[in-house]
């Protein structure tokens, strides 16, 4: 399976480090070095993704459970806790242009406390599509310390495409526009780029 490039200087010192204790103290020192090889691979995996077809699906923006439906003045917001052995590539959720990417210094408090969106270290981006304006907040948690966003203000995305990740432990919130209504429940297992968050009007019901 794919690897992010981000997990490469991870895995290099992890490699250093079980061969120099092998090499010390003999194979079985090597154990937990190798161990901690894997478990760093398996999180930064990235693997490809086949979206459903249809324009008017709004697709999640990332892997996890849905800890959060809340309808707001301005439109719904969808929340997604991110765990440890979750996939923590972000996507985008529609197709359209980055109109902002806007990063926040700020507190590590637990992904699943609700001050977390307005607190945390977080990155927005603003994705404008033919639909109305739809915002992506990738949200540090308390294991988190680096949120990567690949995008840039006048980048064009399409559905599903790779937008950034968020290293070891997160969570990621879906802004929608008005009349767009969630389509998912709290505590739904959603996958990005596959799960289905949302459907624009005239799409059929979900």
């Amino acid at each position: 399976m794919p690897i992010a490039v981000q997990a490469v200087p991870f895995l290099a010192g992890l490699a250093i480090l079980a061969v120099a204790c092998g090499w010390a103290f003999g194979p079985w020192a090597a154990s937990p070095g190798a161990v901690l090889f894997g478990f760093v691979a398996f999180f930064f995996r990235d693997p490809e993704r086949a979206s459903p077809p249809g324009d008017e699906l709004i697709l999640s923006p990332a892997d996890g459970r849905v800890t959060a439906v809340e309808r707001l003045p301005e439109g719904a917001r969808v929340s997604i806790f991110l765990s440890l052995f979750n996939c923590h590539i972000n996507r985008a959720p529609v197709s359209g242009s980055i109109l902002s990417v806007e990063y926040t210094p700020g507190r590590f408090r637990p992904a699943w406390d609700p001050r977390v969106h307005r607190e945390n270290e977080r990155n927005h981006l603003e994705i404008r599509s033919e639909t109305g304006t739809y915002g992506v907040t990738q949200i540090a948690g308390i294991a988190a310390r680096r949120i990567v966003c690949a995008k840039r203000p006048g980048d064009r995305v399409q559905r599903g495409e790779r937008i950034g990740l968020i290293q070891f432990g997160s969570r990621t919130d879906l802004y929608l526009p008005p009349g767009i209504e969630p389509a998912v429940r709290v505590g739904e297992r959603v996958r990005g780029a596959v799960s289905v968050l949302a459907r624009r009007a005239g799409g059929k019901g979900v």
